[in-house]
């Protein structure tokens, strides 16, 4: 009896750690998939205490302790070199792995780009005749062609001469000049450094006339220049024709210098017309002078200015050869 009893002990012994082996193992396996292990989901499984406090047992859910026991716990399936190198360990031990915790994010290593060894292919070599010296200095060479060709480009332009200083005269002296005192009327004619008065010896006559009647008579030797025209202001002959400009023209005394026949040099003092760009013109024996041009008035010569029909003549008296 007492030997039968020993061996019905034994067995239970047995009995039991093959339950407690079986139960942590399914527990092991269930936690790592997810609970998704047919027969042991709504399975709880006992937990005891540390021995020596009273042993008091209590029931956890598998479902609670996944979350947190599936982030540090790997399983692996069992293998038979797994059992034959510990066959010491507890079955369960086989099967559950301690790994550390995975970060969300996966870690990526920035490689450093590698250089290329690879040599640059070799260049073809040009069998066209060289450029000239002028067209190699005008040549410009681009990253897109060969390093021994060059592309010739077209001359480029002269350049462009800077402006230079112009000392020519406005004319705002002159008209600053020629503008009559205490008034806006700039006077359209300056005499030249030639000009002369005539010598006592032979008088000049200027007899103005309308239809053959004689109107007036002026001594044109008394002065070097006389103004003809409209503006009564500035006019030394007032003309009042519509036809006739304001400054019309100018008979002018001027000392000129002429060659004889004999090739000689003889100055003498003559009588110039001179039209100052009027608008209808002025005429010498019926023909129209050219503007602003010297043209020579003898004695008896007939003046016109305009469309008038006065006629201004030009008369100079013989000299007495008594005297």
């Amino acid at each position: 009896e007492g030997a039968s009893l020993e061996t019905t002990i034994h067995e239970t012994d047995e009995a039991s750690a093959r339950t407690t082996e079986d139960t942590a193992l399914q527990r092991g396996i269930g936690v790592a998939q997810g609970l998704h292990i047919e027969g042991a989901v709504d399975q709880k499984v006992p937990t005891m205490e540390a021995p020596g406090k009273g042993t008091t047992l209590r029931t956890a859910d598998h479902r609670s302790d996944a979350t947190a026991a599936s982030q540090q716990i790997h399983i692996s399936p069992p293998t038979q070199k797994l059992r034959e190198a510990s066959p010491t360990a507890s079955p369960a031990s086989q099967y559950l792995t301690l790994s550390p915790p995975s970060s969300t994010q996966p870690t990526t290593i920035a490689r450093p780009p590698q250089k290329s060894h690879h040599s640059p292919p070799p260049t073809k070599r040009s069998s066209r005749p060289l450029p000239s010296q002028q067209a190699a200095f005008t040549s410009t060479s681009t990253s897109t062609n060969p390093p021994n060709t060059t592309s010739l480009t077209a001359p480029s332009p002269a350049p462009q001469e800077k402006l230079k200083p112009n000392y020519a005269p406005t004319g705002l002296l002159a008209a600053e000049t020629n503008t009559v005192a205490h008034t806006s009327i700039i006077l359209k004619y300056h005499e030249p450094p030639s000009a002369r008065l005539p010598p006592a010896s032979t008088p000049h006559l200027l007899y103005i006339f309308k239809s053959s009647a004689l109107l007036s008579t002026l001594a044109l030797h008394e002065r070097s220049c006389w103004l003809f025209g409209r503006e009564k202001m500035v006019a030394d002959v007032p003309i009042e024709h519509p036809s006739c400009s304001k400054q019309h023209a100018v008979l002018q005394f001027r000392f000129v210098v002429r060659k004889d026949e004999w090739g000689e040099e003889r100055g003498s003092v003559g009588l110039y017309v001179l039209d100052l760009d009027s608008a209808n013109g002025t005429w010498v024996n019926g023909e129209r002078v050219e503007g602003r041009r010297y043209v020579e008035v003898r004695s008896k010569d007939v003046l016109r200015f305009g469309e008038s029909t006065r006629e201004y003549v030009i008369l100079v008296p013989p000299k007495d050869k008594g005297k």
